[in-house]
């Protein structure tokens, strides 16, 4: 890890989230955003008859949900510092230069690698898990860290 990353962590009194709680987050958010685009789209897939026509419904609304992805990515990391899935395991988004919430431009950017890290087989998040700072790319793209809350 960084000297300098380590070293604020320490004066701050920071502790680097946990990869089990940041999967976990993950997939709270994932399962909501499903959720939502499925009470979305109810109405559409009633009239789906076959699966192959509920497969084309879901693709056909595969730009409105990757913007989804990110106008709630951006809004809550901005807002609280946290996604839902995040505040449910306490551990939130800091800005390395400020140790506060991200701005709107970081927590858009971050938002917007993380969608990409996903359409790239999650890559992104594999190398989180090695790097010891455990950034992702949206992390090292938006100078963020994911600390305990």
């Amino acid at each position: 890890m960084n000297e300098e990353i380590e070293k604020v962590l320490h004066r701050e009194g920071l502790v680097l989230a946990d990869i089990k709680k940041r999967a976990m987050a993950f997939f709270i958010d994932e399962m909501l955003l499903s959720f939502l685009l499925i009470i979305a789209m109810s109405d559409s897939f009633s009239n789906a008859k076959t699966v192959e026509e509920i497969i084309m419904l879901t693709n056909s609304f595969l730009g409105e949900y990757l913007l989804m992805k990110i106008v709630y990515q951006t809004f809550f990391v901005m807002q609280y510092g946290a996604t839902l899935g995040k505040i449910a395991m306490k551990i939130r988004v800091i800005e390395i230069a400020t140790l506060q919430n991200p701005s709107f431009a970081v927590a858009l950017n971050r938002a917007i690698f993380r969608v990409i890290s996903e359409m790239l087989f999650y890559l992104g998040f594999l190398w989180g898990v090695m790097d010891p700072a455990r950034q992702t790319w949206h992390d090292k793209t938006a100078r963020t860290l994911v600390v305990n809350a």
